[in-house]
């Protein structure tokens, strides 16, 4: 049986011209993978927002999956997110200069929602496939973080037939030439996401292996 995936990347933001999100996931957009339907969606980098143009493509497209993808600025490997928590504490302001700080995401929500994707099985193909990959335990307290939070209230409140997640993803060469950051070319990131989408949209249990952190 067909299923279908919804995988949305953020606009640019910050003193950055590209968005790897973005441009990584308008390449899937339209793509049939092992039977499964990929949708992409846009959405801006703005607090509440970008939650509800998520929750418009939801019900519109009605996928059997939802990725979230963002920018990481500094990490190495492409890290699906294992937790949203429930505050907004912006660094920098977003797209629409809002600047929430120490503020609930819901007020009546609960302190944090776990992914319901097998987050460990997607690390341990993509590694399999030679892409650099790792398990992340924290999406930080800018926008990604609460659409990864504003997905998965969405999910227990309205749509427990969807499974949901988000996956951060490193810069690419071009954001880095002058500051030196850490990258992934956009091929790789690709290639990641693919993998990551056909695990998410086919297996519903995990994996149980070491992927924890120290710190």
């Amino acid at each position: 049986m067909k299923k279908r995936v919804l995988i949305t990347g953020f606009d640019p933001f910050g003193d950055d011209n590209v968005n790897p999100a973005l441009e990584a996931v308008k390449q899937l957009d339209g793509m049939v993978i092992e039977n499964i339907d990929i949708v992409a969606q846009e959405v801006p980098t703005v607090f509440h927002n970008s939650i509800k143009v998520m929750i418009h493509a939801i019900e519109t497209h009605q996928p059997d999956v939802v990725i979230c993808v963002g920018q990481a600025g500094g990490r190495t490997q492409v890290t699906p997110e294992r937790i949203a928590i429930n505050i907004d504490d912006a660094r920098i302001l977003d797209n629409h200069k809002n600047l929430p700080i120490d503020e609930p995401i819901y007020e009546e929500g609960p302190a944090a929602y776990w992914t319901t994707l097998p987050v460990k099985r997607m690390v341990h193909q993509m590694r399999k496939a030679g892409v650099p990959a790792a398990v992340s335990n924290t999406a930080g307290t800018f926008v990604c973080n609460h659409l990864f939070y504003g997905l998965m209230h969405y999910i227990e409140n309205s749509a427990s037939h969807i499974r949901g997640g988000f996956i951060h993803i490193p810069y690419i060469p071009e954001q880095t030439v002058v500051n030196g950051a850490p990258s992934l070319n956009l091929d790789d990131i690709i290639r990641g996401l693919k993998i990551a989408t056909v695990i998410a949209a086919n297996e519903k249990e995990d994996i149980r292996e070491i992927g924890g952190t120290t710190h």
